[in-house]
């Protein structure tokens, strides 16, 4: 468990700390709107309503007992930064800012953000892939040039071993779990036998899945 600062409750900060609630971490948010606030308090440990680009109000919630602090401001990208650099000014551990453009990512960088996200961007990319791709269920980018893959099993794997197929020497792809009636198997060696009822999660390089499903 983790103690989180959360910094602006639009969409995408209540959505972050819905799913930080679900994962059972203490949350306290800021933002200056009340209705924001008040909306999003079923998923908080605590919340305040104020100003983070006032020191005097960010210093009084004693940010540096955080273990990480996500700024969540959109439209104002003024505010985020100013929010940013004083968060590591007052002795952030980790700051993790959002940007909606590279040149943001850019600044928020220079100016205290350790880790900068794009959710518009991540999504964008995850939903061309899903829904252009006849067999991909789902998708995690791991780094700049690898990424995992659920996917259907291929009909010409389906029926054959995992050792049969020689998956990793001959396509340059590891399965890393395999699931089946809602349920994940991690347990995958040589003698696992895939079925047309199976999904997998691929990992490898992106290209190499990009070249063998056909994205």
């Amino acid at each position: 468990m983790k103690n989180i600062l959360l910094v602006g409750l639009g969409r995408f900060g209540r959505h972050i700390a819905q799913e930080l609630h679900a994962l059972g971490h203490m949350v306290l948010a800021v933002d200056q709107n009340e209705e924001r606030v008040n909306r999003a308090l079923p998923f908080l440990t605590n919340a305040q309503i104020g100003d983070s680009t006032s020191e005097a109000f960010l210093s009084s919630l004693g940010v540096g007992d955080f273990d990480v602090c996500i700024v969540t401001i959109s439209h104002d990208f003024q505010n985020s930064l100013e929010t940013t650099s004083l968060l590591k000014e007052l002795g952030a551990k980790l700051v993790v800012s959002r940007a909606e453009r590279d040149v943001q990512a850019k600044f928020l960088l220079r100016n205290g953000a350790d880790q900068v996200v794009y959710p518009e961007e991540q999504m964008a990319k995850w939903t061309a892939i899903r829904y252009t791709a006849d067999h991909i269920l789902d998708y995690i980018e791991v780094d700049d040039l690898h990424a995992i893959f659920e996917v259907e099993v291929p009909e010409s794997w389906r029926g054959k071993s995992v050792g049969q197929l020689d998956i990793r020497k001959k396509y340059n792809i590891n399965i890393a779990a395999i699931k089946q009636d809602g349920h994940i198997n991690v347990n995958i060696n040589p003698d696992t036998v895939l079925s047309g009822e199976m999904t997998m999660l691929v990992l490898g390089e992106y290209k190499a899945l990009q070249k063998y499903f056909h994205l």
